[in-house]
């Protein structure tokens, strides 16, 4: 009993000294992010006064990314292929991690249409790795530690601690337990150990040395019959989004796989650039565009802000594509706020103001339902901006998503099926 109190409390200790270092790393990758986006974009352009900066400095950084592509790796890899290994080969390559801080780095900084959690959950994950690799202690725990650097690293960037767990481990909800070392109601202790020191340190930094980044969150909500009619349109409206996002994949990888290296990112900086140019709210992650975008919405025209949605979400897929990789949930976010407001727009003119976070939470829900298909998962994600009396209404929203896009997805692949028949 003693041995086994000591056993515990080691991995306990072990656990939130893991979630602390990857909060430190999190919160300086960010601050670093922040600082040089402020130079680049804010203080540059102040001091120079050149009408095209923003196609020049897109292309340079396009630049940039491509020599690191072309000589360095293909990096960062995409949020579900670093989980997918993870799960798969129980490890994650952390050599080349330095290549990886830098290659999700410079899309961010360079203005690509990309979050930040898909380079840091491969950094982290990869630190998570060295430690099972070089750390006798966590050899045999491995896997579950890197599951806890994934989940500490979305419930830090996103603020939404139960967003982390429920991305990593709704899947697994029904697994066989024959196959997990450590038992499910410790693990999740420790996830909330480590992500609660992760947070902890997160904040510290961010008392000390300022703000690092978040997403505005809108603090009351208005709901009224009107507005549970109006899930017949808010929920395939976010599906259709979702098929919207699916197509432009298709159809900027399709042009971008044409392109050698280099001339690829390149051509990608240079659209990113003209776009920018003439409209700066569809550049970068859509954190800091969304909190404008929430204060100023209604000088905007429901088409004007559905056109924001629809190029923002192509401007995310085109710069993954074009080389600028990173993310995607972060634009999504600010995508799928710009339609709920758009339709709350058009079909309440009089009385906006009290539809729109409702119908921006619905769209979102339904919208992250469809493409991650974790119900519970979207629930905390969607959380992070919406209050909690959403709840019901954002659950059933992921839900009813998720399932409209395995039912699409069914019939697709049924044709597909049928076509190939002689």
């Amino acid at each position: 009993m003693k041995i086994r109190l000591i056993n515990e409390g080691k991995m306990i200790l072990f656990t939130a000294a893991l979630g602390a270092v990857a909060g430190t790393v999190i919160w300086w990758y960010l601050k670093a992010v922040s600082v040089c986006t402020g130079l680049l974009w804010e203080k540059l352009p102040a001091a120079i006064h050149f009408a095209v900066f923003p196609v020049i400095m897109c292309a340079a950084g396009g630049l940039l990314i491509g020599l690191v592509h072309k000589y360095l790796g293909d990096y960062p890899e995409e949020l579900p292929v670093v989980m997918g290994k993870i799960k798969q080969q129980k490890h994650y390559d952390y050599k080349p991690m330095a290549v990886m801080l830098v290659a999700s780095f410079l899309p961010l900084v360079f203005g690509g249409s990309i979050g930040p959690e898909a380079g840091m959950t491969g950094v982290i994950a990869g630190l998570c790795c060295w430690v099972g690799d070089n750390v006798k202690y966590a050899k045999e725990r491995q896997q579950e530690y890197s599951e806890i650097g994934e989940a500490v690293t979305l419930g830090v960037i996103f603020h939404a601690p139960l967003f982390g767990v429920f991305a990593v481990e709704e899947e697994n909800l029904n697994a066989d337990t024959s196959k997990i070392l450590l038992p499910k109601p410790m693990k999740f202790v420790l996830y909330g150990i480590a992500i609660g020191a992760a947070m902890l340190v997160f904040r510290i930094f961010g008392n000390i040395f300022g703000h690092a980044g978040g997403i505005p969150r809108f603090s009351d909500v208005v709901m009224s019959w009107q507005d549970y009619v109006m899930l017949l349109v808010y929920i395939p409206a976010g599906t259709l989004l979702f098929a919207f996002f699916c197509l432009c994949e298709k159809c900027t990888g399709f042009v971008a796989g044409k392109l050698p290296l280099i001339m690829r990112e390149i051509a990608g900086g240079i659209l990113i650039g003209v776009i920018g140019m003439l409209l700066p709210v569809v550049l970068f992650s859509g954190e800091e565009q969304l909190a404008e975008m929430t204060g100023a919405f209604f000088r905007f025209t429901p088409w004007i802000l559905i056109g924001v949605c629809l190029l923002k979400v192509f401007l995310t897929t085109f710069s993954i594509h074009f080389g600028f990789k990173g993310g995607h949930f972060f634009p999504v976010i600010f995508a799928a706020a710009c339609l709920g407001f758009g339709i709350a727009m058009a079909v309440f003119p009089a009385h906006t103001a009290d539809h729109v976070v409702f119908a921006a939470g619905v769209v979102m829900a339904a919208t992250f339902g469809a493409q991650i298909k974790k119900p519970l998962a979207v629930t905390m994600l969607t959380l992070l901006c919406f209050p909690v009396k959403m709840i019901p209404f954002i659950f059933f929203a992921a839900v009813v998503g998720k399932w409209l896009a395995c039912l699409f997805e069914k019939q697709s692949m049924d044709s597909k099926s049928g076509t190939a028949l002689p």
